[in-house]
């Protein structure tokens, strides 16, 4: 045993990095935001292998019950019948439709699906097929219903409407049909299904049948009622047109209507004549009056008169002033010679007199001549319109005589026009009642089937191994996440803010050789591993030299903080440390159980002065280790505990012991660890792994922390390292286990 703590202590070497992390670490200096900085997928693996047996049960239990189901449901046929659907014209009266036929149209062919799963089709099919009594076989084993039971309620009710079993029968019938329609064509799939391969095939067969004579039938009273009412209408019709006929003939005996019509051609004629006339006139008398108006203007501008084209059109005007200018050149010529008295300048003179009065005179003509036209053009016009007007006065009175002759043809004309319609379309419906034919044809027969179409057993297979897949991770991360029990160190570290002080794992009954699984019982090397590690990582959690006191506590009972106290005293006594292990649980005392010592006296013995600390303090079978157990249960522990007497003991410790440590009750219990922590160098928090809340955790870390006491950290006890091995793999793996008992074993 001397050599003991030397080896201790090499080993504790071995986690010397760990402990170097935790130490110096309080509650104010941990920052941890999330349990897991980044996801991976190992993280994924290790949930669903903690989880495994939710989630094989959920898989299994989904696998098992689709292929219970699958193997034992009554099959179930479906038959299938394909029919042609053309769009049919539904006129019957061959006029125009106040409502555009397009519209109608658009929802022609889902009339007719509504009218495949009609009830009335289906009553007509199973009338036909005689299936009112018919009962499926095997049907009350797979939850097919039976069409019948109608023997007592065959017959309708007197009025025509179905009976209660009928209408039962009819909903069952049509629950198992399907009309499907083949996108951009006009087909359609009518489909039935039942346990009877056989007997779907007869009825998709007959629905078909039947939906086709149901459409002859529908036309051929469709036709018989339009041919009558078109007879109706005929008869009507006819004595409209013998009415307007008798009418027109009365006028025309009254009115001489063909000598009348044959005036109207004369008179119309002349109109146009007379019109075109008029037109021609007012063009004349327009020229007439510009030739005027222009001459007008050039009376005092001679010579622009003589510009004017009816004076330069008339030679004798022209000879004249042709004389004229002769007789004025001789003037000028006899007035260099002569003077004006002289009888050669007279009598040129007066020549020349007398042929400017002929000039005038004869522009005068011209000018006279010119008016004279314009004025017989207007009174031509005035005569053409007044010829005209009377015409037209004329002309409206053939038409007013006229009018009441169109109203009674155009009358005769609409009513014939009627009457021959509806006697061409009389003649057609007569023949389109008589042709029975259809715009619906079978394309395909519906054959018996041979495969059936439920259950599909691959697919639902298939179905139940991904939907069993997804179900079971489902499961085992949705209970992962409900789980808000601390169940890693990661865990204290993000919501305890504590810094973790190692995992112990939890022990199998038979795996140690006491009665409780201590270091010195012969525990499995991996637990003494696990305890010796938390040792170490104390030991490195503050530089201080000195004596060092330690309460170890946890949130609830049943977390093991009695065992790891003890077994973390043991370890210390094992590394050559003179240590003290006070069980500062007055109320439900166990170290003296563990050690298989007196329980008094003890600390409450000691505390109230009815004994001595060389009487309470006694020698474990642990070389090093000393215990004071709890003594008598007093009716108030927590004031003994925060007694001066107690703080007075704790400090004198320090002068016997290296370590001291004081198992206290759980925090959440009573309030006795908050006062022990108040005498002591730190808390160790003990956490049961899987066992303790989150919240219940957190409260008691908060409870603790009033104190302000200092934390060297958190020990997550009872690990369940061989059941949940991939989930603590980043923590411990069976390897570690071996190599310590191999070590130890050498």
């Amino acid at each position: 045993m001397g050599d003991q703590p030397d080896a201790d202590n090499l080993r504790d070497s071995r986690h010397l990095r760990l402990a170097s992390a935790a130490r110096g670490r309080s509650t104010d200096t941990v920052q941890v935001e999330t349990p897991a900085e980044h996801g991976h997928i190992v993280d994924y693996v290790r949930v669903l292998h903690k989880r495994r047996w939710t989630a094989a049960t959920a898989f299994l239990l989904v696998v098992v019950i689709t292929t219970i189901y699958t193997f034992t449901v009554t099959p179930v046929f479906e038959a299938r019948t394909q029919l042609l659907i053309e769009a049919a014209n539904p006129n019957v009266i061959n006029f125009t439709e106040v409502i555009d036929e397009q519209g109608t149209k658009a929802d022609y062919y889902q009339t007719q699906y509504n009218i495949l799963q009609s009830r009335a089709l289906a009553r007509r099919t199973l009338d036909a097929l005689k299936l009112w009594d018919h009962e499926l076989l095997g049907g009350h084993a797979s939850g097919w219903r039976l069409f019948g039971w109608l023997r007592s309620e065959r017959a309708a009710a007197a009025d025509g409407s179905e009976t209660l079993e009928q209408s039962r029968a009819i909903d069952r019938f049509l629950a198992n049909l399907t009309v499907t329609p083949i996108r951009n064509s006009r087909l359609v799939d009518v489909k039935y299904r039942l346990p009877d391969p056989q007997l779907a095939a007869t009825i998709a067969n007959g629905v078909a049948k039947n939906y086709i004579e149901q459409d002859l039938e529908f036309k051929f009273v469709s036709s018989k009622e339009a041919s009558d009412w078109l007879g109706d209408r005929l008869a009507e019709q006819r004595k409209q047109v013998e009415g307007a006929e008798t009418k027109l003939q009365r006028y025309r005996e009254q009115n001489d209507h063909i000598s009348l019509h044959d005036r109207e051609n004369i008179v119309v004629q002349k109109l146009a004549d007379l019109n075109a006339a008029v037109t021609q006139a007012k063009t004349e008398r327009f020229q007439k009056l510009a030739l005027y108006n222009q001459l007008q203007g050039l009376q005092k501008d001679k010579t622009g008169l003589d510009t004017f084209p009816a004076i330069l059109s008339n030679n004798y005007i022209q000879q004249v002033k042709s004389e004229l200018a002769q007789l004025q050149s001789q003037h000028r010529q006899l007035s260099e010679r002569l003077g004006e008295k002289h009888p050669e300048i007279v009598k040129v003179r007066t020549a020349i007199e007398l042929a400017q009065a002929k000039l005038d005179g004869e522009i005068g003509k011209v000018v006279q001549s010119v008016r004279n036209e314009y004025q017989t053009a207007l009174a031509k016009e005035n005569s053409l319109i007044a010829a005209l007007n009377q015409q037209k006065g004329e002309a409206m009175n053939m038409n007013r005589n006229a009018i009441e002759y169109g109203v009674l043809d155009r009358d005769v004309q609409s009513t014939k026009q009627v009457y021959e319609s509806l006697l061409q379309r009389a003649k057609e419906t007569g023949v389109s009642a008589e042709l029975k034919t259809s715009n619906i044809r079978v394309v395909d027969q519906a054959e018996r089937p041979r495969q059936p179409v439920s259950p599909r057993k691959a697919l639902n297979l298939s179905v139940a191994l991904l939907g069993g897949a997804l179900l079971a991770f489902g499961l085992a991360f949705f209970f992962e996440y409900v789980d808000n029990r601390i169940k890693s160190p990661d865990e204290i570290a993000a919501y305890l803010r504590l810094p973790s002080l190692g995992l112990i794992p939890a022990l199998k009954a038979d795996s140690w050789s006491g009665n409780e699984p201590l270091l010195s019982s012969g525990v499995p090397p991996n637990f003494a591993e696990a305890v010796r590690s938390v040792r170490t990582n104390v030991l490195f959690s503050s530089a201080e030299d000195g004596p060092r006191s330690l309460v170890v506590t946890s949130t609830g009972p049943g977390e093991g903080k009695t065992l790891v106290a003890a077994n973390l005293a043991i370890s210390f006594a094992q590394a050559g440390q003179r240590v003290l292990l006070i069980d500062g649980d007055m109320r439900r005392p166990r170290i003296h159980d563990i050690f298989k010592q007196n329980q008094e006296p003890g600390l409450s013995n000691l505390m109230v002065g009815h004994s001595s600390p060389s009487a309470t303090i006694r020698k474990s079978n642990v070389p090093g280790l000393w215990l004071l157990t709890a003594g008598r249960i007093p009716p108030n522990p927590a004031e003994l505990l925060g007694s001066k007497r107690f703080k007075d003991f704790m400090r004198s410790l320090g002068e016997h012991f290296d370590s001291v440590i004081i198992d206290s009750p759980p925090i959440m219990a009573v309030t006795d660890a908050a006062i022990a922590a108040s005498t002591t160098n730190g808390i160790v928090f003990v956490i049961g792994a899987e066992m303790t809340s989150r919240q219940a955790a957190r409260t008691a870390v908060e409870q603790l922390q009033k104190g302000r006491p200092a934390f060297v950290g958190a020990v997550l006890n009872r690990v369940e390292f061989e059941r949940n091995s991939l989930y603590y793999s980043s923590y411990y793996r069976r390897e570690y286990g071996q190599y310590y008992q191999a070590a130890g074993s050498a």
